[in-house]
């Protein structure tokens, strides 16, 4: 048994195949490891088809015509997409572009795979739109943060939800980085993040920001 099989195993619609078709997915689907900063799927590539992450941390994000970048979501441990494969579904009428966050590693059906077996087995294509809806879901999460949060709740929202995922109070981070997750300008974010300091509700060293008072930082939200 391949090491990956148990992965695959897991997916909704494996007990659905037939034997060919697992053949298939076992023979042609690999893992690649993404060192961290590396660029995973840009939209010069050509798709890359279902992905499962098995390590690590992949931010999804779109480029603008002008080079500005907006962060959609992260994918982490045990997450999939499909956003990356616009050739196999053609409602998807725009390209993201993913970055691994941090070391990554990846199980990869590609696209000469999930195309056909998308066209010919209706449990396959059903799963394709249920994680479409999921990640839809966290694209209109990102534009109602943009559309109806202050700056200040926005980037306590961040501290919060960093800190909760690090199970821990000190978060390794920079303006850029934050201005970069919550789609603003690294000036903004410096301004808050001042403002945040004054009050006591954080503390900032180079790299590295230490809530002091998350209390009064979840009253923000």
């Amino acid at each position: 048994m391949k090491e990956y099989q148990k992965y695959l195993e897991t997916l909704p619609f494996w007990k659905d195949l037939s034997n060919k078709e697992k053949e298939n997915i076992l023979s042609f689907s690999i893992v690649q490891k993404y060192d961290k900063g590396t660029f995973i799927h840009t939209q010069d590539d050509t798709c890359l088809g279902l992905i499962y992450v098995l390590k690590g941390d992949v931010r999804v994000y779109m480029v603008s015509e002008e080079g500005k970048e907006i962060t959609l979501y992260h994918l982490l441990k045990n997450e999939i997409d499909v956003l990356s494969a616009s050739c196999v579904v053609n409602q998807i009428t725009f390209d993201t572009e993913l970055i691994a966050k941090e070391d990554s590693e990846l199980l990869i059906i590609p696209v000469t795979i999930l195309s056909p077996l998308k066209d010919t087995n209706i449990y396959v294509r059903s799963y394709i739109y249920e994680v479409l809806a999921d990640r839809f879901s966290d694209v209109m999460w990102t534009i109602q943060q943009i559309l109806f949060l202050k700056m200040d709740q926005r980037i306590a929202t961040y501290l919060v939800d960093a800190s909760s995922q690090d199970n821990s109070l000190s978060i390794k981070t920079t303006h850029e980085e934050i201005a970069q997750e919550i789609n603003s300008a690294r000036e903004v974010v410096a301004r808050v993040m001042k403002h945040f300091q004054n009050d006591g509700l954080i503390e900032m060293k180079r790299g590295t920001i230490t809530i002091l008072d998350k209390k009064r930082l979840l009253q923000l939200l």
